[in-house]
């Protein structure tokens, strides 16, 4: 059984291709970049572009399954998933594919869904690394955070419980055609999470809000467009239920229970301290 691992150098990707190393699974593993590639040994390094569907070709052929991406989480990458993979994956005799969705409804998940694939797809409300590409810097430098929406509260998840999520429906045969949403085992505003940071370092870490206006500016500044930033602005004023609500999902799917903010901030607190 051979795996194929899109975007294996991303923060859920690189877990995903040790985890099933470690499972004594054939990897295979496809990157944009692989002088950024550092997989454990014997796993398979292809360079192909999501984007690009014909640089695969050769990546898809004596693949069971694909764990696949519609969009990079690794920052000032840019990644739209060409649904064309999907039909070649079919061509290629591909199986099965689990996907890490954002909103489930685009044209990669419409593409699976008309395809003879057994399919899973997985949305995660949020990942708790984001607070090492959000806040690094400015804690690091300022020791401080400055955002707008603060108090909104996420059950944001850990990337190895969304990773042991996708080990499950790439090996297992009794997740076709099902959705999964992942959360964490508590929803917390960014107020608190920068608290927990600030413990766990032990530093202070002031918390300042921003108004809209101010988030408009710094967003702008480091070039979003303006369609981006009205979204941004509509989740920061009225964020969706989905994203606070807390589910039993990981639980059921692996046995054990979703790892909480404070164990991701003890194992991440490196990335805080200058």
């Amino acid at each position: 059984m051979t795996i194929l691992v899109s975007g294996a150098t991303g923060t859920v990707g690189k877990h995903l291709v040790e985890q099933l190393v470690n499972k004594k699974v054939q990897v295979r593993a496809v990157t944009r970049n692989p002088k950024k590639a550092n997989f454990p040994e014997g796993v398979e390094v292809v360079v192909g572009d999501l984007m690009s569907p014909k640089t695969l070709i050769s990546a898809l052929q004596d693949v069971t399954a694909i764990y696949l991406i519609t969009s990079s989480d690794q920052v000032d990458a840019t990644l739209e998933t060409d649904p064309q993979i999907i039909e070649l994956a079919e061509e290629a005799g591909v199986k099965r594919i689990s996907l890490l969705t954002v909103y489930g409804d685009g044209p990669v998940e419409q593409a699976i869904k008309n395809s003879h694939l057994e399919w899973t797809f997985v949305q995660p409300v949020g990942f708790m690394a984001n607070a090492i590409d959000d806040w690094q810097e400015s804690i690091q430098k300022e020791g401080a955070v400055c955002m707008l929406g603060g108090e909104n509260r996420t059950a944001i998840v850990h990337e190895t419980d969304i990773v042991a999520v996708f080990v499950e429906t790439l090996l297992g045969n009794k997740y076709h055609g099902d959705f999964y949403t992942l959360t964490g085992p508590e929803a917390l505003s960014a107020i608190e999470q920068v608290e927990i940071i600030s413990k766990v370092i032990g530093k202070e870490i002031k918390f300042k809000e921003l108004t809209e206006a101010q988030a408009r500016n710094r967003w702008q500044e480091i070039g979003l467009d303006e369609e981006s930033i009205d979204f941004m602005v509509q989740m920061s004023n009225n964020p969706p239920e989905i994203g606070y609500t807390v589910l039993p999902t990981i639980e059921c799917i692996t046995g054990h229970s979703a790892k909480t903010f404070a164990e991701w901030a003890h194992e991440h607190k490196k990335h805080f301290i200058k």
